[in-house]
């Protein structure tokens, strides 16, 4: 089997080298050329274009939004290069609507669509721990469980439609933007009264909150340490409003989700959007008089 992995960014490219260590022959293509190159020597073959990399079984794309993604597999081939019996699976975090249209586009295509977005950071990914969120047509699922089991240290099945997925991603992803702003509040109260954040969080994670997000992030925040990001503020603004629009598509209410999306904006107004998305205590701290 070859695969074809687009997309080569903190996430993309640990879980590319993941599959070149594991024997599958891969093509990769990035916008950029370091992340390839340094595939190349694992022994990726490196292409000119998208549409060349998608000269393969199994397609994967790892792109930043919705509309990059449509740009570089609609718009510059790689669909198209697809044969017949391919399948695509995207690990990005994108919209429901978005996803219904992929869906479409490669159904007329002759490819099968699997959406298959990720938990975990980069670290996570170069572990091979991800967890790993699908929907879809379970026969196709099985047909690549091998590679998931690669990238992942476990399967999370959600129903018939790979939006389904989506949407169990953007749930996800909502509720760790929920754990990070009430630890930013949480820090710049107690900072107020002159207890370190360090003090308080230390103390959080490791009884009330003792789990992999809220210590993960904690630390983070309690070292104020938004640099290098993970995951950077400004994509974590993107997956809240994707969550919006979802919930709105349903009426359903977030009103927790209009806090956090503020927040990011005040954070990109200060020029904070490609920190680390724990850097919303920044604007917690700031917003109390706290440097």
């Amino acid at each position: 089997m070859r695969i074809g992995f687009i997309g080569l960014g903190s996430m993309g490219q640990p879980m590319a080298e993941n599959l070149l260590q594991a024997h599958y022959s891969l093509n990769v293509w990035n916008r950029s050329a370091a992340p390839a190159e340094a595939l190349e020597k694992l022994g990726a073959t490196v292409c000119e274009s998208p549409a060349e990399a998608a000269q393969c079984d199994v397609l994967i794309s790892m792109l930043a939004d919705d509309a990059i993604t449509r740009q570089v597999i609609v718009g510059h081939g790689a669909l198209e290069s697809l044969g017949d019996g391919a399948i695509w699976i995207n690990m990005a975090t994108v919209s429901v609507d978005f996803t219904h249209e992929m869906q479409t586009h490669a159904a007329a295509n002759g490819v099968s669509y699997l959406a298959a977005p990720v938990l975990g950071r980069n670290d996570v990914a170069a572990a091979g721990k991800l967890n790993i969120l699908t929907a879809g047509d379970k026969a196709l699922i099985a047909r690549v469980q091998p590679i998931f089991d690669i990238l992942g240290q476990q399967t999370w099945y959600f129903g018939s439609e790979p939006s389904q997925a989506v949407t169990a991603k953007l749930a996800a992803n909502f509720m760790l933007g929920s754990a990070i702003e009430a630890m930013a509040e949480a820090s710049a109260l107690v900072r107020a009264h002159g207890i370190p954040a360090a003090d308080f969080l230390g103390m959080l994670t490791s009884t009330l909150f003792n789990a992999p997000a809220y210590k993960g992030y904690g630390e983070l925040i309690a070292q104020e340490r938004y640099s290098p990001p993970g995951f950077k503020l400004r994509l974590g603004l993107k997956d809240i409003r994707l969550a919006q629009q979802a919930a709105e598509a349903k009426n359903v209410p977030m009103p927790f989700a209009s806090v956090i999306r503020d927040n990011c904006v005040d954070a990109l107004a200060h020029n904070e959007g490609d920190l680390e998305w724990a850097a919303l205590a920044k604007v917690a701290a700031r917003r109390s008089g706290l440097k």
